[in-house]
């Protein structure tokens, strides 16, 4: 046992009082039996270390911790729970059946982190984004943000400003095929997110998207190359502000098929990225307008 090494480390009598040194297994501490004084505590059990445990008797006797506290569990396992079992007094069994009852912000809780845990699963986003979303909608439930909108609207906003913070290539567009709300609702919610909290937004950086696109569409790993370094060019010196960041990708995957002489149609490439064929078309002629004012 460490409490046998730690004691001997130390010393065997008080160093206060000259004392005899006990040792209390329970707690892992090493007390003075004269004045009390706690030599040592906190100790490492490492009683249990290596030890498979094979029934159900061997494993609540060696399990010695729960699961960790996570911002993902909406109260964090750091619950009491009154038990009901051999309770009399009728006024304890009533305060027992009320304790059970779940207010309305833990509930509300409980259908939010569900609702994320459920679109994150299915957008394979990491716990990080999770964590800073839930933290975003808590602060949104404080400020009372909740009145009048919708828990999963809200929920999806969350996630897509958290996307946008820890700069994870996800669109708008994708959490909206992941939730049964309506764009104009998850909008709203983002943008009264965004105001009340008082949030600084960042925008979406396309190159980010672009190997997404491309390998859907399967081009080569030299049209990746080519139209990374457009939208790095054209957004240095372009102003993008404003502008659908899909768009801007759609763009440039085409201008660099056309300098690469790669036949693909309009449809296809504005089918795979999710934009319109105007959109497309638009972004290209401005790409194509700017690169050929710098060749100038």
């Amino acid at each position: 046992m460490d409490i046998q090494i730690e004691k001997n480390n130390i010393s065997d009598t008080c160093p206060e009082c000259g004392g005899d040194i006990i040792s209390i297994e329970d707690k892992k501490e090493l007390v003075c039996s004269n004045c009390g004084l706690v030599i040592s505590e906190r100790g490492v059990d490492f009683a249990h270390s290596g030890k498979r445990a094979y029934t159900e008797s061997e494993k609540n006797k060696r399990q010695r911790t729960g699961s960790p506290i996570s911002n993902l569990i909406p109260d964090m396992e750091l619950t009491t729970i009154i038990d009901k079992k051999n309770i009399q007094n009728p006024d304890l069994k009533r305060a027992a059946k009320w304790d059970t009852r779940m207010p309305w912000k833990k509930r509300n809780l409980l259908i939010a982190t569900t609702e994320l845990k459920r679109i994150s699963s299915n957008l394979n986003l990491p716990t990080y984004v999770k964590e800073e979303a839930i933290q975003l909608y808590k602060e949104a439930f404080k400020k009372k943000l909740l009145r009048g909108r919708s828990i999963n609207a809200m929920v999806a906003a969350c996630l897509y400003f958290a996307c946008r913070k820890k700069k994870v290539p996800r669109t708008l567009q994708e959490i909206l095929e992941q939730t049964s709300e309506s764009g104009k609702d998850v909008r709203r919610s983002f943008k009264a997110l965004v105001k009340e909290l008082k949030l600084k937004a960042p925008n979406t950086d396309p190159s980010s998207l672009i190997p997404r696109y491309i390998a859907a569409l399967k081009l080569p790993i030299k049209i990746e190359h080519l139209s990374i370094k457009i939208v790095k060019t054209f957004r240095h010196q372009y102003p993008t502000s404003g502008k659908d960041p899909k768009g801007i990708c759609a763009g440039a995957i085409y201008f660099a098929c056309k300098a690469r002489n790669i036949n693909i149609t309009q449809k296809e490439l504005a089918d795979a990225v999710g934009v319109t064929e105007v959109t497309l078309r638009s972004r290209y002629k401005e790409m194509k307008k700017f690169f050929h004012s710098l060749q100038r």
